[in-house]
């Protein structure tokens, strides 16, 4: 089971392969998990069972942090905090 505290987290770092790092919002990692998701011929063993490709994206999102795209290639996403600036 993940981390609650993942799931409080809003904004995610990916990664892709041949790009520069992104930082999107949890509501914009989504929909780019979603497109990974999409472009694989087969959905991971683990996700086949969830009804499209939404539920698919949520379930990785809070249980993983990489997905094979191609053999040998991954992509992957981290859920950072983004602090507020301190005030003086």
């Amino acid at each position: 089971m993940s981390d609650p505290l993942i799931r409080e987290l809003d904004h995610y770092v990916v990664l892709e392969p041949g790009r520069a790092e992104q930082l999107l919002t949890a509501a914009d990692t989504l929909p780019w998990l979603e497109h990974h998701l999409a472009r694989l011929t087969e959905p991971p063993a683990d996700l086949a069972a969830l009804p499209d490709g939404a539920a698919r994206a949520q379930r990785l999102l809070e249980t993983a942090c990489e997905l094979e795209v191609e053999p040998g290639v991954a992509v992957q996403w981290f859920a950072v905090r983004l602090e507020p600036p301190a005030l003086s």
